[in-house]
């Protein structure tokens, strides 16, 4: 069958119907015989913002229901910030394709321009991330770090009344939609360890569906694949989640790839980092490998009080 109207799901907020158009733009300019119309379907994610998402639990908390929609034959595709999908997709779906990743980094949006290593106890930072909690407190234990959620122009506000003296946001979000100008500095990954898959958008379709999956291959990036394989690798060989204090950036230079790991406990009082070089073609085995190396340091010690935690 040739559909000449191709459906794409996607969550409402700001970031991700920009993110969902970015795709319908690029499929558009690919496939001049098709017309492509953007869904708007609500998660849980979207609906609970009163709760630390740590404590909600995040196996499908942004994904759940877009997937139901697209098994149900509602949607022909969905569109994600990589970085909210679970490491194994469930029976029926399959990765359609990564587009070009977009900057990775994480960002300090701070009110009066203070570095996060200049901030006194009388300071707070907020974040909804547990890596990045993890961060803050390590390369600054005297500040208070506080819960935020909500879309970008909610925090911002929240911030400017009061809520938190500074904020670490994804970079990608904020450039997106037009904030570069709130960013006081994007963090060095080396510094400050970025989330598996950052700043990456992935379409996410149904197995089999061989029409869709040859639409979708016109915007894959098989560079950011790589990038985004080795760091899922690593995180899905620790069993770690997306309120897993993990992080992980991958490097290619020519064939080659440099993977650094980190795992810490929310409070900072504990990190591990490590590191490992390869072929990019062996990705997955690189993550794979620096997971392993990373439990057998102390890493499945500190994931299990991590976890332990989050039932509290």
């Amino acid at each position: 069958m040739n559909k000449s109207t191709i459906r794409i799901g996607t969550r409402g907020s700001k970031l991700a119907l920009y993110q969902a158009n970015l795709v319908k733009s690029k499929l558009e300019e690919a496939f001049s015989d098709k017309t492509f119309e953007i869904v708007i379907i609500s998660t849980k994610g979207d609906k609970i913002l009163d709760v630390a998402l740590s404590k909600i639990g995040d196996k499908g908390l942004f994904t759940k229901e877009l997937e139901h929609a697209l098994f149900a034959g509602e949607v022909d595709m969905c569109v994600h910030s990589l970085k909210d999908l679970p490491t194994v997709f469930p029976e029926g779906a399959q990765l359609g394709a990564i587009l070009k990743r977009a900057e990775f980094k994480d960002a300090w949006v701070s009110k009066d321009g203070i570095a996060l290593e200049d901030m006194t106890e009388e300071h707070t930072v907020a974040t909804s991330s547990l890596r990045r909690k993890a961060q803050v407190h390590r390369l600054n234990p005297k500040v208070k770090v506080v819960d935020i959620r909500g879309n970008v122009d909610t925090r911002l506000k929240k911030m400017n009344d009061g809520h938190c003296d500074a904020m670490v946001m994804a970079g990608a979000g904020l450039i997106r939609l037009g904030y570069s100008e709130v960013i006081t500095t994007l963090f060095d990954p080396e510094y400050f360890v970025s989330a598996c898959g950052q700043g990456a958008i992935a379409i996410e379709i149904r197995e089999n569906d061989t029409e869709i999956d040859q639409v979708v291959k016109k915007l894959h990036c098989e560079n950011s694949y790589q990038q985004i394989t080795a760091e899922r690798s690593f995180l899905n060989e620790l069993e770690g989640g997306c309120q897993i204090p993990i992080g992980a950036y991958a490097k290619i230079t020519d064939d080659n790839m440099h993977l650094l790991g980190l795992v810490a406990m929310p409070d900072g009082t504990r990190e591990l980092r490590a590191e490992l070089d390869g072929k990019a073609c062996d990705a997955e085995e690189i993550g794979r490998k620096l997971a392993q190396q990373v439990a057998n340091e102390g890493g499945n010690e500190i994931l299990d009080k991590v976890r332990t935690l989050n039932t509290q």
